[in-house]
């Protein structure tokens, strides 16, 4: 049977939105045995989610925070975040999570979970290495919106969903620095990697995991291609 792999980022905020969907994650395991089962495999960075910006927050309310920390507390969410999923799939994953993407990385099991790696890199960056690391040409954004937005749609009612955008002009709404804690569909520094890598990145709802199975099947999902 023909493996297919796929690189996945996961959206912190589909984890711990508020505190640990654990519903989420019983139908998020579904999906990913389902087609594990069916020859996939499976490379899976996480996010901080809540989680981050909690320690987060709580650290600024006490002390003037340094960039660097503010990142490494998101980085110790995603390692969190990423032990809670490792030991979900024990079954399937890899015993161990990946934290520099750039390490040359045996991977014989069904799952191999990943997260944030040092200061100055988001998990969608690491997403991007690890694409290439493996020479994977798609990988999937699942994230808490529908679509990648003309300009922020919380801020302007007007604005309007875009199905497909080049990386050009992706950049060109995301910008070009990396902040920790920034908002945006996918990490511009990312953004500018996956543009050298010509890679497609979908980004979905991970919320509604009957579309993202549609795209893992290769058929027609609502949400945004960026090639």
């Amino acid at each position: 049977m023909k493996q297919k792999l796929v690189i996945l980022s996961v959206g912190g905020s589909l984890i711990v939105p508020e505190e640990i969907n654990i519903n989420w994650l019983k139908q998020f395991k579904k999906v990913i045995e389902k087609f594990t089962n069916s020859g996939y495999r499976f490379i899976i960075i996480i996010g901080g989610g809540k989680t981050a910006r909690k320690y987060q927050n709580a650290a600024k309310s006490v002390v003037k925070l340094a960039s660097e920390d503010v990142d490494w507390i998101g980085i110790h969410s995603t390692r969190l975040n990423a032990h809670l999923l490792r030991t979900i799939f024990r079954s399937k994953a890899k015993h161990w999570i990946i934290k520099n993407p750039n390490d040359k990385i045996k991977f014989n099991e069904k799952v191999l979970i990943a997260a944030g790696w040092k200061p100055g890199f988001s998990t969608d960056y690491d997403a991007v290495l690890l694409a290439k690391n493996f020479g994977a040409k798609k990988m999937a954004n699942l994230t808490n919106i529908d679509y990648v937005y003309d300009k922020d749609p919380r801020k302007f009612k007007n604005a309007k969903p875009i199905k497909e955008i080049s990386w050009e002009n992706f950049r060109k709404i995301v910008g070009n620095k990396w902040d920790p804690g920034l908002n945006a569909p996918f990490d511009p520094v990312a953004s500018r990697e996956a543009q050298k890598l010509k890679l497609d990145v979908a980004i979905i709802n991970g919320n509604d995991l009957k579309n993202f199975e549609k795209y893992l099947k290769g058929k027609k999902f609502k949400g945004t291609l960026i090639k």
